[in-house]
């Protein structure tokens, strides 16, 4: 069994991955946002958010160490990542730009490009893009699969060709 498989597949029900995903996001908005410490935000998340239903009915619980391992590695590789992510925007488009949220969810879906070999960067792209229509930005979905699908056949181009 492949380590996606605790993705979202098709209309069903939303896997423990993607929950945890959509928590990783929003731990990430909420550290930035708020100034806060990553480890007192996961484990705010850990202990009062990381349950069925999160993202809706069809939502499963995130999966607490693969949301842990978001948070953590996109936080301390944000340099690496906004390095990477700011050549990918449009000229005269900076990362501050952007709107909290979708620069969340690039940061997240960067370093899972980065870091997760295991998982396939097509269904990384797929998950994030799902996620900024989860979060209203339906409009912001193309944008994000556009700099995610650059850095993935950037970083990976045998997986992307």
């Amino acid at each position: 069994m492949s380590d996606a498989s605790n993705d979202s597949h098709g209309g069903g029900r939303k896997g423990a991955r993607t929950t945890s995903r959509l928590a990783a996001v929003q731990a990430l908005y909420q550290i930035e946002f708020r100034g806060e410490d990553p480890a007192t935000t996961i484990d705010e998340f850990r202990r009062y958010r990381l349950k069925p239903g999160l993202g809706g009915p069809d939502w499963a619980a995130a999966d607490p160490e693969f949301f842990k391992s978001i948070v953590e590695g996109a936080w301390a590789r944000k340099p690496e990542i906004d390095g990477l992510i700011s050549p990918a925007l449009a000229k005269n488009w900076t990362l501050q730009r952007i709107d909290p949220v979708l620069r969340a969810a690039l940061r997240a879906g960067v370093f899972e490009i980065l870091a997760r070999a295991d998982i396939p960067a097509r269904t990384t792209i797929g998950e994030y893009v799902e996620l900024a229509y989860a979060f209203d930005a339906g409009a912001e979905a193309g944008f994000l699969n556009g700099v995610l699908d650059r850095i993935a056949r950037e970083r990976r181009p045998s997986e992307m060709a």
